[in-house]
């Protein structure tokens, strides 16, 4: 078992909302021009190519503690999801838009995590989640009117990533995470591997094995990189800190979705979601200085 270190699981946690909206962007791009489903396999195929390698080298064991596989499988099968149901909305929806929707999750979160984990959420750290929650509610926009149901996919996307994280949380006091990451990419690849056969054999638009060309390779790659050490970073960070001390650090992705949104799509918030993106990172950014004021604010009832 790992002792909980608040500070420096936030600062992982911090790492992630830097890296993933790139890895987002990339998805949103490729998703133009390439199936879903092959999407995430690729991301998953690169994920284990990358990790499994260094897990050996280190000495980290690829094969799961017992009685645990049934978890990573779980796992494995909501980060399928999540990343499918993530790239299907960025078809439809601005990055940050998307983001900023899908900013339920860490509320959805907060609550699982003290529901079923038994995580304690003192008063600091949930009204910084309903302050950033508020400010995440001046980021989205009436969007229904203008994509109709695909504006809903980011809310499906919260959801998954809740639990996603929730399993995430309870595996990583006991499992590796390069191993676990790895083991999680393998799974997953193979998982897609007959739902893209069949997908092929029965001309499904998004779950389909498509050539690729040179530039779609590179952007694969990137893609895959990017998004696996973002995920490494996000395990990592809940090894060290419970799910309700980092649930309002990951705001702070809107933010760096908005800016990464501006300089690839030319995508801008107007002013008030624009408002709404100080609101959440002030939320954020109090929880970064309590945490490294209280480093056993974690482990107290009322921080």
């Amino acid at each position: 078992m790992t002792q909980d270190r608040p500070f420096l699981g936030v600062v992982l946690m911090l790492g992630f909302c830097v890296l993933i909206p790139l890895a987002d962007a990339l998805g949103k791009i490729l998703g133009a021009t390439l199936p879903i489903a092959l999407i995430v396999f690729v991301r998953l195929s690169g994920q284990a190519a990358l990790l499994g390698p260094l897990a050996r080298a280190t000495g980290r064991p690829l094969t799961p503690p017992r009685g645990l596989w049934a978890l990573i499988a779980l796992r494995t099968v909501l980060y399928i999801g999540g990343l499918g149901t993530m790239y299907t909305a960025l078809r439809f929806l601005p990055l940050a838009e998307a983001v900023a929707i899908a900013f339920i999750l860490p509320f959805i979160m907060l609550l699982l995590g003290h529901l079923f984990l038994g995580e304690e959420v003192g008063a600091h750290r949930l009204w910084a989640c309903v302050v950033g929650f508020i400010g995440t509610l001046m980021v989205v926009q009436p969007t229904f009117a203008v994509v109709g149901l695909p504006a809903l996919l980011p809310l499906g996307v919260a959801f998954t990533f809740a639990l996603f994280i929730l399993v995430t949380r309870h595996l990583a006091k006991d499992t590796d995470p390069i191993a676990l990451q790895a083991q999680t990419g393998g799974l997953g690849a193979l998982i897609l591997v007959p739902v893209l056969v069949l997908g092929t054999g029965f001309d499904a638009p998004d779950f389909r094995f498509a050539p690729i060309d040179g530039r779609e390779a590179w952007l694969l790659f990137a893609m895959a990189v990017i998004g696996t050490v973002a995920h490494l970073l996000m395990t990592w960070s809940l090894r060290f800190a419970p799910s309700a001390t980092v649930a309002p650090i990951q705001y702070l992705e809107i933010p760096f979705a908005t800016i990464i949104g501006y300089l690839v799509f030319r995508d801008l918030p107007n002013g008030l979601a624009a408002a709404g993106i100080v609101v959440t990172m002030a939320a954020g950014l109090y929880i970064i200085a309590r945490e490294r004021r209280s480093p056993q604010a974690a482990s107290q009832a009322a921080p």
